[in-house]
């Protein structure tokens, strides 16, 4: 256990960190905080001990705006480094005032009004090509042609169906980390299941039948320029932060997916799907009909409740034991 001054001791003591509640009212509005402190371990006094305050202030900033559902620091910060485009000319691109971002990144808090154009524009490269057009005339030629041109190229690699951004981003909550491959597999067995159990695909993208399995082209390209973690990409916000077009139907699927097949390696999905008819009997390259998929998953459906958990592991391991 860390030591350091307590004051009321009068000597160095013994020390630990808890979570404290705080009231504080705010524009006529009262906050509960739960922040950092330093106990004396002796006495039971709060000790300023190296550190603290700022940890105060961050867990501060930051549960304020959980409280009024303002976008982060971070998110802030990961907008320019998004668009490629500086601090002034992001501000006035997004139609504020030229020191407006700066302000924010040193902690002030923006307006609901604010905070709202900006997650906009960080899950809406549409959205953020049209506020430079709109605002063009106050930014330098430079800085507008390198954002419109970063806009356009997102816009470009994210041109799937918003069921589809939704299908990955829920993935990767559930997952946290998943491979290229995996992430692949994963997408084919949720549309399978959406096919096989409610009779209707949760996304419009067909895939197509590729030496290593069933493939999302799209998907494909777009994570092939992502670092190894796709999490780590400040691309990644834009899937994070898309709208919810999910049913609460198709959510079920996807964390069922998750819960079974999610546990698995991508090389071992590959396994299973290069198995399975609908890849089996697809020309390499070409697109495996939505009615191949939906006729093999409804038949695997009849023997193995795949509905369930338990359905879906038995299937599993069936296909695994060959």
């Amino acid at each position: 256990m860390k030591e350091d001054f307590c004051i009321e001791c009068r000597k160095n003591r013994e020390y630990k960190i808890i979570k404290t509640p705080y009231r504080k009212k705010i524009r006529g509005k009262t906050y509960k905080f739960s922040l950092s402190s330093a106990i004396c371990q002796y006495c039971g006094a709060e000790m300023d001990v190296d550190g603290i305050i700022d940890l105060k202030i961050k867990e501060y900033d930051e549960q304020y705006r959980q409280f009024e559902n303002l976008v982060s620091i971070d998110e802030i910060k990961t907008l320019f480094n998004l668009y490629n485009i500086g601090q002034a000319p992001l501000s006035l691109a997004l139609g504020f005032g030229e020191v407006t971002i700066s302000r924010y990144l040193i902690g002030c808090f923006p307006s609901k009004t604010h905070s709202n154009v900006i997650r906009s524009a960080l899950k809406s490269p549409s959205f953020m090509k049209s506020q430079l057009e709109k605002n063009k005339s106050k930014l330098t030629n430079s800085a507008y042609r390198k954002a419109y041109h970063t806009a356009c190229e997102l816009e470009k690699i994210f041109s799937f169906s918003d069921k589809l951004r939704s299908t990955i981003a829920r993935l990767f909550n559930n997952l946290s980390e998943i491979t290229p491959l995996a992430l692949q597999k994963l997408l084919y067995f949720c549309q399978g299941y959406s096919l096989a159990i409610g009779s209707a695909p949760i996304f419009p993208e067909d895939c197509e039948a590729w030496p290593h399995g069933p493939v999302y082209q799209e998907i494909y390209h777009l994570f092939k320029s992502f670092k190894y973690n796709p999490i780590d990409d400040d691309r990644f916000i834009i899937l994070n932060n898309s709208k919810d077009a999910l049913s609460d139907r198709e959510k079920q699927i996807i964390d069922l997916i998750s819960a079974t097949f999610g546990a698995y390696s991508g090389k071992t999905l590959e396994t299973i799907t290069h198995s399975e008819d609908p890849w089996k009997n697809t020309p390499l390259n070409s697109i495996i009909k939505k009615s191949l998929i939906k006729k093999y998953y409804k038949s695997v459906n009849q023997k193995y409740d795949l509905a369930t958990e338990s359905g879906t592991n038995k299937y599993i391991k069936a296909k695994l034991k060959g």
